[in-house]
């Protein structure tokens, strides 16, 4: 979460920032959430600790917290490092990461390879010690892999043809993997490494240690979206960024009031599928935005009456749904 301002304290640091907002202080953001994204608690750190490093210590705390019994550990590939995985090992902890598994040793890419899936299924390959790796195929993963490689193969052609790559952009970043250079001057693309690409569409690998089921494996990553879906809802829906404070207090405290306004949406948003309403929680909030309550007092009397305006029938809709009295 960055600051509009410039000047940093012991909380707000510059750090990696998704938003490309490096050059503002910020603070990293820990939350916790439900099966179903339900925010439970959170945490913030410094905002020149890289997120990987926070992982550690927030499961730690929300474990102490919380008393939690028979936690599994669920991250995504960005949080896994080999110090990471080594920590998680050494406290006891049960864990599901997205595993890289274009970049496993020869025989592990090998044996991925040689399975011979359908869609939506999986297979276990051992790995050394409790490890195992799950990997599984989606007609659809595939379907969306391939068409972001010829995305990124476009760009790639447009780019050549403009003359804006130079020897700078042969590296292994994104599609750049694909370039090749005869040379100084002539940069190409490389066909046979993007169609040797295309037979890895549609695998994704889960490395674990727990006893789960692959199908169990993969449905418990999958949930992973849900926190990425409240971190949105934060971000956009309920604008928790920028933060415009200084103060630590402050700061704490604007992070408190975020937090308790996403519980508020989430309940909100459960409430309306759990009576199928037919609103999201986002239209929901933009219709209660145009009900307007007004105050009438007549010449011959004192007393006030307040009255709901309802102009539309998404209004009464909302107004129905809530039992709100319209007098």
């Amino acid at each position: 979460m960055y600051f509009e301002a410039s000047d940093e304290d012991d909380l707000r640091k510059r750090g990696f920032s998704k938003d490309g907002k490096h050059q503002h202080p910020q603070i990293v953001l820990g939350l916790l959430v439900s099966e179903n994204g339900y925010p439970l608690d959170y945490d913030i750190f410094e905002g020149n600790k890289y997120e990987g490093e926070t992982l550690l210590p927030i499961i730690e705390h929300f474990t102490s917290k919380y008393s939690f019994e028979n936690l599994v550990v669920v991250a995504d590939s960005g949080l896994l490092s080999k110090s990471n995985i080594q920590k998680l090992k050494d406290g006891g902890y049960q864990y599901i990461l997205g595993a890289r598994i274009k970049n496993m040793g020869n025989s592990i890419t090998e044996q991925i390879l040689n399975l011979k899936l359908g869609d939506k299924e999986s297979a276990e390959i051992k790995m050394e010690g409790e490890d195992k790796l799950i990997v599984g195929y989606k007609k659809s993963r595939a379907s969306k892999d391939g068409k972001n490689r010829k995305r990124g193969l476009d760009k790639l052609e447009k780019a050549i043809q403009g003359g804006k790559l130079g020897k700078s952009n042969i590296n292994n970043r994104g599609y750049n993997k694909y370039l090749t250079m005869s040379g100084e001057v002539s940069i190409s693309i490389n066909h046979d490494k993007y169609n040797d690409d295309s037979k890895w569409d549609g695998l994704k690998g889960y490395m674990t240690n727990c006893n789960l089921s692959k199908e169990d494996v993969i449905k418990q990553y999958s949930l992973l979206w849900n926190i990425e879906r409240t971190f949105r809802i934060s971000k956009s829906d309920l604008q928790i960024r920028p933060l415009f404070h200084r103060l630590r207090k402050r700061i704490e405290s604007h992070i408190c009031i975020s937090f308790a306004a996403c519980k508020v949406y989430k309940e909100l948003e459960r409430l309306l599928k759990e009576k199928n309403a037919g609103y999201s929680a986002e239209q929901a909030i933009e219709i209660i935005k145009t009900i307007y309550k007004v105050k009438i007092q007549t010449p011959y009397s004192e007393q006030i009456y307040e009255r709901l305006i309802i102009k539309n029938d998404d209004q009464k809709a909302i107004v129905d749904f809530f039992d709100l009295d319209l007098n």
